[in-house]
Order: C-alpha cells, then sequence, then structure tokens
C-alpha cells in the first residue's frame, strides 16, 4: 500500500490448483452423479494432486454439481388470516414397544399456537376428529386452512385448482373457514407446520414413554400448552401472549359442535365377533349371522341392530390385532350358541305345510347353520301371495330344487299363470 501510494488493498490473484483438471473433475462429476467423494477419489487414482476441501472449494465458486442455494421467501400473515395444517410419520415407543404413528399438527401462522395429537392411521375421519380438537383447543378458526394437497382433503386438483371432498368441505363450512392447498413443490408456503416436526421428534418423544395413543395424546397436550407459553427469540413473546391478541378475531366456534362418526355395517361371525379396522368386538351371541351397524366415534364403538344399543366398547387405537370380549356376550358354561334355535328356525317351523320340511332339507344343504339361506326363505314366505309360494316350493321339494333364485322364479311363474289371464277381449288389437 505504501509504495502504491493508494489506500486501497490490491487484491491478491492466486491461481486455482484444480483448475488445469477442470475437464476432468466435469467428466467425474457426471459420472459419479455429483458425489464429490467420489470424484475426488478418481482424481487421486489418475495423479491428480490435489486436497478434497480444494476441490470442493473450487466446485462450489463455479458452480460444478450443484445449483447455489436460492433465497427463500417470507410470509406475513395479519391475526386469523391463516392456519396450517400437515401430518408427519413418527416411531414412537407405546406399551413397550416401538410402534408407527401418525402426527397431525395445527398451527396458526400469526401466534405460532401449536398443537399436535397421533393416530394410527390418518384417514379423513381421524382428520375431521383432530380438526375438531384443534378448534377446540384453539376456541376458533382462522380464515382459510394452508394444507399441502394431501388426498384426505383433496378431491381432485392442486394448489390453487384444488377443489376439496365435499364431506371435507361441508365441515370446513361448519367451522368458518375455507382449505386452501400450496403448489407443488412449494413446501416453504407451509413451512410455519413443516418446521414443528423436528421439534417435535427431537423434544418430545424423545426419551418419553407411552401407556398407549390416548396417554400419549394427553402428554401432547400438555407439552403444547408448556411451548405455547415459552417465550420465542424470534417473536420477543410467547405464543400465548400473540395468541391473546389474535384470539378476538378468530372464527367462533358453533355453539353446539357435533361429534364426530363413522358408520359401518358388519356381519357377526359365527364366534360372535365384528371386525373393524382388524380389531375384533364381541356382541351377543344370540346376534351371530345378523348384520349389524356399527357407530366409530373418537375413542368408541357402538352397535346396533335397528334402533337398538347391543354392544358398545372403547375403541382399540393400538396396531396391534386385538379381540375384546365382554363376558355377558359369550353363552352361559355349557351352553352351545349352536344348539339355539334361530328366529328364522322357530318362524319356518310354524309356517304352512311343505315350507317346515323344504326349510329343513334346505338347511341341511346349507353351508354353517343355514341362517342367511333360512332368511331368504322366509323373506320369500312373507312377500309373496301364500297359495302361489306353496304350490312353487311342492314342486321345488318333489324335484329336489334347493335354489333359491330359481323357487322365486318358479313362484313368479305360478302368480303370473293364476294372476294375470287375459281373455280374448283383453288382448290388444293387432295393428
Amino acid at each position: 500500500m505504501l509504495t502504491a501510494g493508494s489506500p486501497t488493498v490490491p487484491r491478491i490473484e492466486r491461481a486455482e490448483k484444480a483448475e488445469p483438471y477442470r475437464d476432468q473433475i466435469l467428466e467425474w462429476v457426471d459420472r459419479c452423479r455429483g458425489n464429490l467423494v467420489r470424484v475426488h477419489e478418481e482424481l487421486v487414482a489418475q495423479g491428480v494432486v490435489i486436497s478434497y476441501p480444494a476441490l470442493t472449494a473450487f466446485c462450489r465458486r463455479h458452480g460444478i454439481g450443484h445449483a447455489p442455494p436460492a433465497p427463500v421467501g417470507h410470509y406475513d400473515f395479519p391475526p386469523a388470516q391463516e392456519m396450517q395444517h400437515d401430518t408427519s410419520p413418527h416411531r414412537a415407543p407405546i406399551n413397550g414397544v416401538e410402534q408407527r404413528i401418525e402426527t397431525a399438527s395445527l398451527v396458526l401462522c400469526y401466534s405460532r399456537m401449536l398443537f399436535f395429537q397421533a393416530y394410527p392411521v390418518f384417514t379423513r375421519f381421524y382428520c375431521k376428529v383432530f380438526l375438531t380438537d384443534a378448534l377446540e383447543y384453539l376456541a376458533g378458526a382462522a380464515v382459510t386452512c394452508m394444507i399441502d394437497n394431501t388426498h384426505v382433503v383433496v378431491a381432485s386438483g392442486t394448489g390453487a385448482r384444488m377443489v376439496p371432498a365435499p364431506e371435507m368441505a361441508a365441515f370446513a363450512e361448519r367451522f368458518g373457514f375455507v382449505f386452501r392447498a400450496h403448489e407443488k413443490g412449494d413446501a416453504n408456503r407451509s413451512a410455519r407446520v413443516e418446521r414443528p416436526f423436528h421439534f417435535i421428534e427431537h423434544n418430545f418423544l424423545a426419551g418419553r414413554t407411552f401407556a398407549d395413543l390416548a396417554d400419549l395424546n394427553a402428554q401432547a397436550r400438555v407439552f403444547c400448552d408448556k411451548v405455547n407459553a415459552t417465550r420465542k427469540k424470534h417473536l420477543h413473546a410467547s405464543p400465548r401472549e400473540l395468541f391473546a391478541a389474535e384470539q378476538p378475531h378468530l372464527r367462533r366456534l358453533p355453539l353446539f359442535i357435533l361429534e364426530v362418526y363413522a358408520l359401518h355395517h358388519r356381519l357377526v361371525d359365527v364366534e360372535g365377533y365384528v371386525n373393524v379396522h382388524g380389531h375384533r368386538y364381541s356382541v351377543p351371541y344370540a346376534l351371530i349371522g345378523r348384520q349389524l351397524e356399527v357407530r366409530e366415534t373418537k375413542d368408541r364403538l357402538d352397535l346396533y341392530q335397528g334402533p337398538r344399543v347391543v354392544a358398545s366398547h372403547a375403541k382399540v387405537l393400538g396396531r396391534t390385532v386385538t379381540r375384546v370380549t365382554v363376558p355377558e356376550h359369550r353363552p352361559p358354561r355349557g351352553t352351545r350358541p349352536s344348539t339355539q334355535p334361530s328366529p328364522e328356525d322357530h318362524a319356518l317351523a310354524h309356517a304352512d305345510p311343505p315350507v317346515p320340511t323344504y326349510a329343513a332339507a334346505l338347511k341341511q344343504r346349507s353351508a354353517g347353520r343355514g341362517t342367511l339361506a333360512l332368511r331368504r326363505l322366509l323373506a320369500l314366505y312373507r312377500e309373496y301371495p301364500r297359495a302361489a309360494f306353496l304350490q312353487a316350493v311342492t314342486l321345488a321339494a318333489h324335484y329336489g330344487l334347493f335354489d333359491l333364485d330359481r323357487l322365486e322364479r318358479l313362484t313368479l311363474r305360478v302368480i303370473a299363470k293364476d294372476y294375470f289371464l287375459l281373455s280374448d277381449q283383453d288382448e290388444e288389437p293387432q295393428p
């Protein structure tokens, strides 16, 4: 500087050690699929004297092997404008066994209020269960709910063209918000909810054990209360303090919040159980072979025969296949369920002859107890004209015909012959 007479420090021009090998580096970067460790190994094998840091620095300065990082966007949200929802798979020790769980999370974008729960799987039913619990926890809803094009909510389209499933759109309308989806590949758009999953895995799940999913979700609520009350340096406040300013702007919850439920129809198997999501639940043994309606809620299963509740069970939430048995649903000791006559047996035994004899023969030729076949025979006996049906049963028994579809067609043929006779005057004139 003194010699040059200038206050500006002259720039030192240094030759890059890797520059003479630029063509070789480009060739091996392509052949090694961008793995610079392998590129360095191959260069050394060819006698090139260059250190690994010098190679990586050269590639970084000249953009070889990777694109320079692009600046990320920044989103500002006024109070109650948006909340973000997403799910992520994790593993947690439940009842001494490490199991896969689906963690669902909801974050208010302004205050950063966090709520999360875990489920064995994540379907539309569990999505509605989670969002109901989350909105009750927050005591309101933001105007929009940002999602990541998940099929649980989306019926068709992506991003701005996303169309939610009708049942999910109706659910959102009930709470006063709408679903929005970010464009594919734009993960930064939902960063408010993406970032907490790493925090959940390495702070909440780390070192904790759980008796079951209910215990995990109870501890998750306590953890959310603690995290939401902790001061954040980048916010200069705690989420709970910011939530105090955001809460008056949230959409109010309905005066009455309907319980989320799903309906299933199940046939009681020969052991007196119904299967729901792989778990088996007992019902009174007298209902073997009957079809029941199962009402599934967040933590219970109610089984209906018509309008009458015949069984109720606490819902099994784990992935391990479980059999739930109520002692009162089993037959008394020494009594075999198969010896108890079914209502169909009793009704057909008192029907007009030759129906009782035909029913006994049909039962012998049917699989199991023949409940379904007897039930259909009884329905035919009650629905069709008695005389025509008895005539058809007589013919079927005479020829050894026990196919109920053919018995029904035979009955209809008798009915057509006896009840729809046309005289010459009733015939339509020929054109």
